[in-house]
């Protein structure tokens, strides 16, 4: 393992275009990138990049790290996420959370995943809560889990207009944002509440009553499932325009998709013509249930997700003509400015060594805080993989 890296001859997108460079890596972070970098020191690992385009590691902001699902009884619980199936997808950031089920699921199960994630190379964070309000915490109040528990970043996902949420009033949503915009304050975090938005007619309207009524600026709220349906994302358009972040939930690898069904692609192509693409996110929800419900609300089945839905979403958005470094800025800077990771989201001097090589959207290699995850289609080995 070699604490000195040289990346050589790729299409650079940082995301914006650089040309063909060569990237220097010491430890875990990019020290130079230039053309035809010659290193004099002895024990430089290179890898030659001809013929690969490289892009920052994906970071993707809603992932059930432990499962998730229940809404079906015992036997939908849906299994743990795979690191491997982060790499495999060219993730290298997540953000884990829980969802309908906080009770059979717990932060202190949440945490050590993500720990044991964090331990075999990606970067990891999580949300305290869970759909319910009173949110679930480690320490009793958002506040202190913000500020003592060093993954917590932010509340999430709290379920809002969705027959499955608890029902929460206006001003139970609002002493939450309140509580996480000073915790993270304190602990120098995002804060941000992540709002796991249902179907329901009320759609974001807490969330234009917070900024026009309070003092609580835009960065502290931070809707998903925005491509739930057209009206949806038109409501959170809205709220982009007036210097929110929206997130929308990308749309499954192989999901066979009917002309009227509205998704993330869609959402992404109108975000771009409207000037709004620098204020959009995607998430994969994976490993979260992708239940469905018939007219009355009954269960009828579900899918899993998976994380490949972001590198998914984002090779079908350039195939529908918006260009190759707006469509990636959602899944890289867009997301790293709204949860303040600093050194990511980037291929730039400084930045953490996230870096994903691909082939006409193959995953060819990997590099994690500068050690390679995975090389030439070979996945690293990760003890106790399940």
């Amino acid at each position: 393992m070699s604490l000195i890296k040289l990346i050589r001859n790729v299409e650079l997108y940082g995301p914006e275009y650089m040309g063909r460079k060569d990237v220097l890596i010491v430890g875990e972070k990019i020290s130079f990138i230039g053309e035809d970098v010659q290193v004099q020191m002895p024990d430089v690992e290179v890898y030659d990049g001809d013929g690969m385009v490289a892009i920052p590691g994906l970071i993707d902001p809603h992932v059930h790290f432990t499962g998730g699902g229940g809404e079906g009884g015992f036997l939908t619980r849906t299994p743990e996420l795979k690191i491997s199936d982060c790499i495999r997808n060219g993730v290298t950031t997540l953000v884990g959370c829980l969802g309908t089920d906080g009770v059979t699921r717990s932060l202190e199960n949440l945490y050590a995943k993500s720990k044991a994630m964090e331990q075999a190379g990606l970067t990891t964070y999580i949300y305290t809560g869970s759909y319910r309000v009173p949110p679930v915490t480690f320490t009793g109040t958002i506040q202190r889990d913000l500020v003592l528990i060093d993954k917590v970043i932010g509340v999430g996902e709290i379920a809002i207009s969705d027959h499955r949420s608890s029902q929460p009033t206006f001003e139970e949503i609002l002493r939450i944002v309140a509580d996480a915009r000073v915790g993270g304050m304190i602990a120098g975090k995002c804060g941000v509440v992540n709002f796991h938005v249902g179907g329901g007619k009320n759609g974001i309207e807490y969330l234009f009553d917070i900024v026009k009524n309070t003092e609580i600026p835009h960065q502290h709220l931070y809707p998903t499932h925005m491509s739930r349906n057209r009206a949806l994302f038109e409501s959170g358009l809205r709220f982009a325009q007036g210097g929110g972040f929206i997130d929308l939930t990308g749309v499954q690898p192989g999901e066979e998709l009917k002309k009227s069904d509205f998704t993330a692609i869609d959402g992404i192509v109108e975000a771009y013509e409207n000037g709004l693409i620098d204020r959009i996110t995607i998430s994969s929800d994976g490993q979260g249930s992708l239940p469905r419900f018939d007219k009355d609300d009954n269960f009828t089945g579900l899918d899993v997700g998976s994380v490949g839905a972001v590198l998914y979403t984002l090779m079908k958005t350039v195939e529908s003509g918006i260009p190759f470094p707006e469509a990636i800025k959602v899944a890289t800077v867009n997301t790293a400015n709204v949860l303040k990771l600093k050194g990511k989201g980037k291929i730039a001097n400084g930045y953490d060594a996230d870096i994903v090589l691909m082939k006409d959207w193959d995953v060819n290699t990997v590099l994690c805080r500068g050690e390679f995850m995975m090389k030439n289609g070979e996945i690293k080995d990760i003890d106790f993989e399940h």
